[in-house]
C-alpha cells in the first residue's frame, strides 16, 4: 500500500515506518520536527515536512494513497494541564483538518494514535475498551474527541479506522528509539540518571493506592506497537471504527522500573520521591483480549528487562 505516516519522525512514528518499508509499503512522512527529528525519518521513506495543512496537498497529489497512520500530536500530561489549548488543537482540531483532507482525496483506512489516558482512572485494573472514559487531563480529552468523530465520521463517511489506545511504549528498535526534548519518559530519564547525566531521577507520587506508593503502569515494546499497526490496517473494515487497547496486561510501578534499570546496567539510580504530577492516575494496565481475538496480535516482547536492554544500546549509541 501507499501510506501517509504523521508523526513519522518521532519515537513510535519511525519504528512504525521502520517496519511499514520493511513490509514492502511504500511511506510518506509527514511531521513538523516539532518534538521529531529528520534523521529519525527511515531510509526509504519520502518526507514532507509540515503539518496538517499540508496533508490536503499531499494526499490530494498525482499518487493515490491507500491509508494513512496518524501519530502525530502533544502528549505529555502535566503540560497539557498548564496548556491546554496546544493540546486541542494540535490533536483535536488537526486531526479534523486531516480527515477533511482525507475525505476530499477519498482515502478510507485510518489508523489513529489514541492513549489509555481516556480512561482516567479506571473502576477496575485491567482496563478493557468498555471500560468508562473519563480522562483527568486535557490529553486524554483531546484524544477522546478524535476517538469520539473517528466513530462518526466511520458512519456518516464510510470511513474505516481503527484507535489503538497505546499505554506505556518502551524500548528501541536500532537506530530508532526515545529522543524526546525534553525527556518525560521514565526509561530514558531513568538511564540518563543512573549515568549520571542528571543528578537524580524525581519520583512524582509516593503516596499512591499501590504496593509501593508509586504509580504503576503497563509497559509494551515499541517493537509490538509497530506490529499491532500493521495488524490494524490489514483489518481495517470501510464504515466501521474499533477501539483496541495495547498493552502487556501487567503493570510495573515507577520503583520496580527504576530496579530493573538498576539490574541492566548494574549500577543504582538516585532518587527523590516529589509530589504528584496533576491528572496522574494511580495504575493503568491493559486488557489485551480484544486485539488478540479479533486481530490476532498479542506482544512478542513482554519482559521489561528487554525492553530496557534495548533502550539501553540505542542510549548508549546515541551518546558514545
Amino acid at each position: 500500500m501507499r501510506l501517509l505516516v504523521t508523526g513519522g519522525a518521532g519515537y513510535i512514528g519511525s519504528v512504525v515506518a521502520h517496519r511499514l518499508l520493511a513490509e514492502g509499503h511504500r511511506v510518506v512522512v509527514l511531521d513538523d520536527l516539532s518534538s521529531g527529528f529528520a534523521d529519525s525519518v527511515p531510509e526509504g521513506a519520502e518526507f514532507v515536512r509540515g503539518t496538517m495543512s499540508e496533508a490536503a496537498r499531499v494526499l490530494g497529489g498525482p499518487r493515490r494513497f491507500d491509508g494513512v497512520v496518524h501519530l502525530a500530536a502533544r502528549s505529555l500530561i502535566d503540560d497539557s494541564v498548564r496548556r491546554p489549548e496546544r493540546y486541542w488543537h494540535g490533536n483535536t482540531v488537526e486531526t479534523l483538518t486531516l480527515l477533511a483532507a482525507m475525505l476530499r482525496a477519498g482515502v478510507e483506512r485510518l489508523v489513529f494514535s489514541s492513549t489509555a489516558a481516556t480512561y482516567g482512572q479506571p473502576d477496575r485494573v485491567p482496563i478493557d475498551e468498555d471500560a468508562p472514559t473519563v480522562p483527568t487531563n486535557p490529553y486524554g480529552h483531546s484524544k477522546l474527541a478524535v476517538d469520539m468523530a473517528l466513530g462518526a465520521y466511520a458512519r456518516a463517511h464510510r470511513l474505516g479506522a481503527v484507535s489503538l489506545r497505546y499505554f506505556n511504549v518502551a524500548g528501541a528498535v536500532g537506530p530508532f528509539g526515545e529522543r524526546h526534548e525534553p525527556e518525560t519518559h521514565i526509561i530514558p530519564i531513568a538511564l540518563d540518571a543512573a549515568l549520571g547525566r542528571r543528578p537524580e531521577f524525581t519520583v512524582f507520587g509516593g503516596d499512591y493506592p499501590t504496593h509501593d506508593g508509586t504509580c504503576v503502569r503497563d509497559f509494551i515494546h515499541v517493537a509490538d506497537v509497530a506490529e499491532a499497526h500493521l495488524a490494524a490496517l490489514r483489518d481495517v473494515s470501510p464504515g466501521e471504527h474499533r477501539i483496541y487497547n495495547l498493552g502487556n496486561g501487567s503493570g510495573f510501578s515507577v520503583l520496580q522500573v527504576l530496579g530493573a534499570v538498576e539490574q541492566v546496567l548494574g549500577r543504582p539510580v538516585p532518587k527523590r520521591i516529589a509530589d504528584r504530577r496533576p491528572g496522574d492516575p494511580a495504575i493503568l494496565v491493559a486488557a489485551g483480549g480484544r486485539i488478540h481475538r479479533e486481530l490476532g496480535w498479542k506482544p512478542g516482547r513482554p519482559g521489561l528487562e528487554e525492553m530496557i536492554e534495548d533502550a539501553w544500546h540505542f542510549h548508549r549509541a546515541r551518546h558514545r
